[in-house]
């Protein structure tokens, strides 16, 4: 499958270096700012120094997600909106995935929200990183998260890889990788984002 696997630590560091956004103050000038990189999730310390030590990042909203009764839930964090079925479209080749998502409309899904197709997207590799809880696994969400048929398995993301060759995903278990697109693999859709 030529699945790469990185640490908790590299994810970390690769979510998290670098990450500055661009502000323009009262006379027009451009400053670099911090972006606000979002807490782990972890709450518990198991040595000093560790992340359950210090929680860095930005607190999460409690609640964090909100359901919204229509067949998607809000992330209050990110401002994303995710389809509430995880499992809606099973595993699928990574095109299939996209086209799937692309065409996601009101009345498949669960869906009630007056959504038409072109709405809905494949998540981008950092979206399904921000919603995993690494204080938990197998799925690594939050505790009482409202979505339904989680799985504690791979799911793609939009993202190619450098080089064009493969697509990013991530395993709910704990983890991030790369496969190639014929692989089949969960769609989890979004919309919103900037």
């Amino acid at each position: 499958m030529g699945c790469l696997r990185l640490s908790f630590i590299s994810v970390v560091l690769a979510f998290s270096i670098a990450f500055y956004v661009s502000d323009v103050n009262a006379r027009g000038r451009s400053r670099k700012i911090p972006a606000p990189v979002p807490q782990t999730g972890q709450d518990t310390s198991y040595y000093p120094g560790d992340d359950g030590d210090l929680q860095v990042g930005k607190p999460w909203p409690i609640p964090r997600f909100i359901d919204n009764g229509n067949g998607t839930v809000t992330d209050r964090l990110t401002g994303l909106v995710w389809l509430k079925d995880a499992n809606c479209f099973g595993q699928k080749t990574w095109t299939d995935a996209l086209d799937a998502s692309n065409n996601l409309e009101n009345g498949s899904c669960g869906l009630t929200d007056r959504s038409s197709p072109g709405d809905w997207r494949l998540a981008n590799v950092n979206e399904l990183l921000s919603l995993m809880d690494y204080s938990v696994n197998a799925p690594a969400l939050q505790v009482g998260h409202p979505f339904t048929n989680v799985q504690a398995a791979h799911y793609w993301s939009s993202t190619m890889s450098a080089g064009g060759g493969t697509v990013w995903h991530v395993y709910l278990g704990g983890g991030v990788g790369t496969s190639i697109p014929s692989s089949s693999f969960y769609v989890w859709c979004v919309r919103g984002g900037e």
